[in-house]
């Protein structure tokens, strides 16, 4: 008998991401819909189920299922939802309709996003449940599905077989957001002070952390970050309760497609290349410097940079380090969008030296996927990173990558100087400038001095292997399995 399984989560490439996650729900559930030893083993195909919000285009190939009443999580009148069924590519996209929650400019940061998403778990549960089938694994993403894990308690509490057979594999991919919903506002969970369900903090409920105690199965996105945040630095209050889950809480490494990141077939790039042929990624190089007013004949290092200005990703420190780095020849590219104190050194950077520094404050895929070909070093200078997908894209298009040892950037980069034969980019300790800057020079002078070893360096980095089939869904299906075997499904 096959068991059935279904996504819940507030992201899902293309049609919602704000970061990572939407990456990983749309490659995760491609990818189980590829496994060999799923077939026959996974009911297919795998649903996936995200709110619909204003942004998100509808095909016309969508099909609308009839609309569903449920009960308003705070009590106010019924809500009248609908489901939009979408073909994906390998799996059922579904989108969740309620209009008073999601038809509205932005995806997060809504005074009323405890009861948005409950609101989102209450209807897609439903939508699960009306299908006629049963559902085996119920696989929850961050703190906006942990609602999900009230709603099955409540149908426990009342015998429900649906919810009593429904197992729960809750992933956190970043321990920073919680989902904090202070006493004053726990109606919007249909919960009142004292509710046992409220759990026995006297100043509000911490959605991640009830993720965290209810769920069968709890992982996070790499061994190395798994082990961190079993300790105060990193667990980000939540240590002693991922402690507590024993061997019910581990890592696994998320992966890229290798379909969608490939180099050889990149519309985006003026060139195509591949393993053992990086031609093309000259061109790449030369088409990025003239778009961005550069001079494609400076042979000096150019370092690319691509992500949220925040502090976790550690850009104020390659900001701090930008000077020295420039006046050692080095040129940085940075994309992304954030915190404005963070920008601010950027933008002076780039308006007193725009043929030295470029800054896109934006969300620009094409411009990514050209900074990832076209660089020649990546910087991700993050103070902790439970994963970091854009060290495994660096890697495939060729540009050896400068991490700090954390998370899923150690997991996942070696240090050349630190293993000759086998290492694949430059990994630093301190979330420091100057260590960050000393791991930049040590690329620059092997890029300069050794183009036999940097050649090299590149072709072992293009040779690892992060896809979702060969590394992390495999994983995934195991946690299915058990998860379903601990709830006796």
């Amino acid at each position: 008998m096959s068991v059935r399984v279904a996504l819940l989560a507030a992201e899902c490439e293309p049609w919602a991401k704000v970061g990572g996650l939407g990456d990983v729900v749309d490659s995760l559930a491609r990818a189980l819909g590829r496994l060999p030893e799923a077939g026959g083993e996974l009911e297919a195909p795998i649903d996936v189920l995200i709110p619909r919000y204003r942004s998100v285009p509808l095909p016309s190939t969508a099909r609308a299922e009839p609309p569903l009443r449920v009960a308003d999580p705070a009590g106010g009148a019924d809500l009248t939802a609908g489901i939009v069924d979408v073909a994906a590519d390998g799996y059922r996209l579904r989108l969740v309709d309620i209009p008073a929650a999601f038809d509205r400019d932005g995806v997060y940061d809504h005074p009323d996003d405890p009861w948005r998403f409950a609101a989102f778990c209450r209807v897609a549960l439903a939508a699960l449940r009306r299908d006629g089938r049963p559902l085996d694994v119920l696989h929850v993403h961050d703190w906006h599905t942990a609602p999900a894990l009230l709603e099955r308690a409540r149908g426990e509490a009342a015998g429900d077989p649906f919810f009593q057979r429904m197992a729960v594999l809750a992933t956190l991919h970043n321990l920073a957001y919680h989902g904090w919903v202070p006493t004053a506002g726990l109606g919007q969970l249909g919960l009142a002070p004292g509710d046992p369900l409220a759990g026995g903090n006297p100043f509000g409920l911490d959605l991640l952390l009830t993720a965290i105690e209810r769920a069968d199965l709890v992982n996070t996105v790499s061994p190395g970050f798994a082990a961190e945040a079993l300790t105060p630095v990193f667990g980000m209050g939540l240590d002693g309760a991922l402690s507590a889950r024993g061997d019910r809480f581990f890592g696994i490494l998320n992966g890229i497609d290798a379909g969608v990141w490939d180099p050889g077939a990149d519309d985006a790039l003026a060139a195509p290349y591949r393993r053992g042929d990086v031609a093309g990624k000259t061109a790449c190089r030369a088409d990025l410097l003239r778009r961005l007013g550069m001079d494609p004949s400076d042979g000096g290092a150019v370092v690319g940079c691509i992500g949220r200005l925040d502090p976790q990703k550690g850009l104020d420190l390659l900001a701090d380090a930008a000077p020295a780095l420039l006046e050692a020849g080095v040129r940085l590219v940075v994309l992304g969008d954030g915190h404005a104190e963070i920008a601010a050194p950027f933008r002076a950077l780039a308006a007193s030296a725009p043929d030295r520094v470029a800054l896109a404050e934006r969300f620009d895929r094409a411009l990514a996927r050209r900074i990832y070909a076209g660089v020649d070093i990546f910087a991700m200078p993050s103070r902790f990173e439970p994963c970091g997908l854009g060290q495994m894209i660096a890697l495939r298009y060729g540009t050896p990558p400068v991490v700090r040892r954390t998370g899923g950037l150690a997991d996942s980069v070696v240090d050349v100087d630190e293993q000759p034969g086998r290492g694949t980019g430059f990994v630093f300790d301190e979330a420091t400038p100057g260590a960050l800057a000393a791991a930049i020079e040590r690329a620059v002078r092997l890029r300069a001095g050794d183009p036999a070893a940097w050649a090299a360096l590149q072709e072992r980095g293009m040779a690892r292997d992060f896809g979702w089939e060969t590394s992390s869904a495999p994983r995934y299906l195991d946690a299915y399995r058990r998860a379903a075997a601990l709830r006796g499904g």
